[in-house]
């Protein structure tokens, strides 16, 4: 009897122990705390190569920033749930969060460097002119051209490397600031050599697009915000987007307080002014701007946010390009312009060139009936003058002075003004 009682307790607990192992491979969060081993599973979003761009790679930007996309340190405002699908891909830009450690999230702006209307006719383009294909391999078709072939066998990038791209950065350029292009490119491992040995045929291909497309990325990283510079932070490229600081444009303000608005004023004539006169002797002018080229970080510091229709000239060494060298155009003067638009001769940027266009186009938006009379009366007289000076370089300047002079002023000194706050309580500067 007592050896029967043993064997049924025997059989009982092989029973239980069968029962307690299926329960387990039942369960998935209970087995995955009795093995280590197993894998964590969590929702995933679903991500495109079309979306980014990587499918066109290496007609692209980069892929320094992809694996925070794939591993989902890079979110766009939309990702709340993994229900979600991605935003569309013809927006221009999009709001993102960034993270380094899964804890704090800091806002950033993902922009492609064109529409993807714009993207897909230059492509079709490139395959239709080079390839007589509707499509076509895009790196193939661009390493046969002319251009790329003499990139390839380049030590050095030179002037006429680049001549005939539309980017206003390249109308004009100098050995020096081609040489800073090469040294300071962030998509490949710093050499800190303005020879170009370091760059493999893809990195070349992919700086030379990009040059070609929107130099605006290029801009962020040879003249960074940590060296004092009015840019956003480049935070890197995946495929044909790009990743950099958060600001909000300035059109968001025109409708700000009068202290505010006067402060922002302020900022983009004094940003004007040491884009015009700085240590390394560059000068950088506009050749076109509107409400989105300018973006207020949320500290109240004023930055360029769009750098695309910024051109340089070196007062230093001057162009290295004559008017005729920069009529030259092949497909990489197209891809994104059209083909018979006339370049500026480097010979005719004003200083005052970018001081008018704000006057004209932004200030009068921002400080419009923001104040009493007779202060909103002065203002819109200084303004006026400032905009129709340009037969009269001194009147503008003038102009602009006696603006700075009475904004200052109006503006106060509290914690909505943060990066320059507290020190304002406490310096004759503001």
């Amino acid at each position: 009897m007592g050896r029967w009682i043993c064997c049924l307790r025997s059989r009982v607990a092989d029973s239980l122990m069968l029962l307690l192992v299926l329960a387990l491979s039942c369960n998935p969060s209970t087995a995955a705390t009795a093995s280590p081993s197993a894998p964590h599973i969590k929702p995933s979003y679903s991500f495109g190569r079309t979306f980014l761009g990587l499918d066109k790679c290496n007609a692209c930007i980069g892929t320094s920033i992809c694996k925070k996309f794939f591993k989902e340190e890079i979110r766009f405002d939309t990702w709340l749930s993994s229900r979600l699908k991605l935003p569309p891909s013809y927006l221009l830009s999009y709001s993102g969060n960034y993270t380094d450690d899964a804890k704090s999230w800091r806002l950033v702006d993902i922009t492609r460097l064109t529409s993807k209307y714009r993207h897909d006719q230059a492509d079709k383009r490139i395959c239709t002119s080079l390839l007589k294909t509707k499509t076509c391999s895009l790196e193939r078709a661009l390493r046969r051209t002319h251009r790329f072939q003499k990139w390839l066998r380049a030590k050095r990038l030179t002037p006429d490397l680049v001549q005939g791209l539309s980017s206003p950065m390249l109308r004009c350029p100098s050995q020096r600031l081609l040489d800073r292009i090469v040294r300071r490119y962030a998509e490949v491992p710093d050499a800190g050599s303005i020879y170009m040995d370091h760059l493999t045929d893809r990195d070349k291909l992919r700086l030379l697009y990009t040059l070609s497309v929107n130099s605006h990325p290029i801009l962020l990283q040879i003249f960074p915000d940590v060296e004092g510079w009015p840019f956003p932070r480049y935070l890197g490229s995946c495929g044909r987007l790009v990743v950099s600081a958060s600001t909000r444009p300035l059109r968001d303000f025109y409708g700000a307080a009068p202290e505010v608005a006067a402060d922002l004023a302020l900022q983009l004539l004094a940003v004007l002014r040491s884009m015009g006169t700085n240590d390394l002797n560059y000068f950088f002018y506009f050749t076109h701007v509107d409400a989105g080229t300018f973006g207020v970080f949320s500290n109240g510091h004023l930055f360029i946010r769009d750098a695309s229709m910024l051109g340089i000239i070196d007062k230093e060494e001057g162009s290295q390009l004559t008017d005729g060298q920069q009529e030259y155009k092949d497909i990489f003067s197209c891809l994104t312009v059209d083909c018979q638009s006339a370049f500026v001769s480097c010979n005719s940027i004003r200083e005052k060139h970018s001081l008018v266009m704000v006057c004209q186009e932004l200030l009068p938006k921002l400080l419009k009936g923001k104040f009493l009379q007779p202060v909103q009366e002065k203002i819109d007289s200084f303004l006026q003058h400032c905009a129709s000076g340009l037969a009269d370089d001194q009147g503008v300047n003038e102009a602009v002075a006696k603006l700075a002079e009475l904004l200052k002023p109006l503006r106060s000194c509290d914690s909505r003004f943060a990066y320059r706050y507290p020190d304002c309580k406490y310096s004759d500067k503001y």
